[in-house]
């Protein structure tokens, strides 16, 4: 279930209009809504590395791990690859790259230092049952019993989609328009978050410091009732 991004849209101007704090444009609506959603998005690798080295919980609702892997499965994807100028390049939205696969065989990734190394090895020289490859600048490069041109496929992580809170315009007042706009992608508990995130972002702007302030000490009290 993603988010509204007119429930959110809605909620910045409400609070900003309470706290008699000005105005926020929809155009700096939808930069400050795509970087909080990065910002919140990123932090989900963050934490899951932290937690991994925490003890579990045994509560099948509140355990960190299962929660944020549930807010990051939806974006993981497998799909396609294109092969081009002798690499593989993933998919366009890629955010993080998994596993690449060739004939339902997962391809070892190894580093570039090792590869001499290892096509040299009879033992180790990868073989179509025993594929592996090699990340660079331009893409990948997979190799079998010979460089792989075709059937290699990838699972990864996607970025979020775009968000954009679109309008049409009477009278110099923008409506909402539900046609043209895009909903935050992430889990539906993040609104607050995205919200408090916002108006942060929305003070730096427009150098309101007890707007940043309040959005921040909200932030703040949610994440230390996450983690504690």
């Amino acid at each position: 279930m993603s988010v509204s991004v007119d429930t959110v849209y809605q909620r910045v101007l409400a609070i900003l209009n309470k706290e008699q704090r000005g105005y926020v444009t929809p155009q700096e609506f939808n930069l400050f809504a795509n970087q909080a959603q990065m910002d919140l998005f990123e932090q989900y690798f963050y934490d899951i590395n932290q937690f991994g080295r925490m003890h579990g919980n045994d509560t099948e609702f509140s355990d960190m791990l299962n929660i944020l892997n549930e807010k990051i499965n939806p974006f993981e994807v497998t799909a396609a690859m294109t092969y081009a100028a002798s690499h593989w390049s993933p998919p366009s939205d890629l955010y993080r790259i998994g596993t690449l696969i060739y004939n339902n065989i997962e391809v070892e990734r190894i580093n570039k230092n090792e590869f001499l190394y290892i096509n040299a090895s009879p033992l180790l020289k990868p073989t179509n049952t025993r594929p592996i490859f090699v990340a660079g600048a331009a893409g990948y490069k997979v190799y079998g019993a010979a460089e792989l041109t075709t059937g290699v496929t990838c699972n990864y992580i996607k970025r979020p989609a775009t968000v954009e809170w679109d309008y049409t315009e009477a009278l110099g007042v923008p409506t909402y328009d539900v046609t043209g706009s895009t909903n935050f992608e992430l889990h539906a508990s993040e609104e607050t978050e995205l919200v408090m995130k916002i108006l942060e972002l929305a003070g730096i702007s427009t150098r309101e410091l007890q707007v940043y302030q309040i959005a921040a000490q909200e932030e703040a009290r949610n994440t230390q009732q996450e983690k504690s």
